[in-house]
């Protein structure tokens, strides 16, 4: 019996590779940038699991023809196509400033979290599996917990005169260790100096940086930001609760 279970194991693993997609990205003003779809409205996007829902540029959605500011269009990334889905339509200007090219929109965990995400950040490789829990790298993985339709993981920071600790999402979008709640049409690239310091997966930095900028999901402490989750290998798997980050 050991050659056919084999067999059936191999043959498992490499039809989930095939149903896998996988694309180039891009590391930009702090932000993984990788080429999708929303509709037929293609373009620059922006990936970032702490957003909630996927947005679409108003001057793009009104270069495509639509008026309306909630949509329901398929979305198209890394090879994988999914059916419509809501879609918000909205000025992202904030959200384009310092890149080079023009932000098409942003795709949110509403689309990431469908899938087990692997982003490479050197060279940057996107990477979307079936959510199925089955493959476990080897190391320590952190526990994962949804809060507010984004993923999120413990941490604490502290100023050095008080401290916060609880849920903080993983923020593919913004440059520094830590993001702080802002306003909501602030640019995630403005620095705010820093924290004392910020503990998180077993380690501590001190005098990390941090921005101010962006609204963040109701019970979420803060954001971490690509400046700790770009140790190699971002994987995350919402079927098992976990994330891996792995040189």
């Amino acid at each position: 019996m050991r050659a056919p279970l084999l067999a059936l194991v191999f043959s498992l693993a490499t039809a989930a590779s095939a149903r896998a997609g996988e694309t180039a990205c891009w590391f930009e003003n702090g932000a993984v940038v990788a080429p999708a779809a929303v509709g037929d409205m293609t373009g620059d996007f922006v990936i970032d699991l702490s957003a909630p829902r996927t947005l679409l540029h108003d001057t793009k959605a009104q270069a495509g023809g639509f008026e309306a500011t909630d949509l329901s269009l398929p979305v198209r990334v890394a090879g994988e196509a999914l059916p419509a889905l809501p879609v918000a339509v909205t000025d992202l200007d904030y959200r384009g400033v310092g890149f080079v090219a023009p932000i098409a929109g942003v795709i949110g965990a509403d689309v990431l979290a469908r899938y087990t995400l692997v982003i490479d950040f050197a060279p940057c490789r996107l990477r979307l599996e079936p959510a199925d829990g089955l493959y476990r790298p080897s190391g320590h993985p952190l526990h994962v917990e949804m809060v507010g339709g984004v993923p999120t993981v413990r941490a604490s920071a502290s100023d050095g005169f008080s401290s916060v600790q609880g849920p903080f999402a993983i923020d593919t979008a913004s440059g520094a260790a830590l993001r702080a709640r802002g306003p909501a049409d602030g640019p995630r690239q403005k620095p705010a100096g820093t924290v004392a310091a910020l503990a998180f997966d077993g380690r501590l930095y001190p005098r990390a940086r941090a921005v101010q900028a962006g609204d963040l999901p109701p019970g979420v402490v803060g954001a971490l930001g690509v400046e700790v989750l770009a140790r190699g290998r971002l994987r995350l798997d919402p079927v098992a609760h976990a994330l891996w980050l792995t040189p």
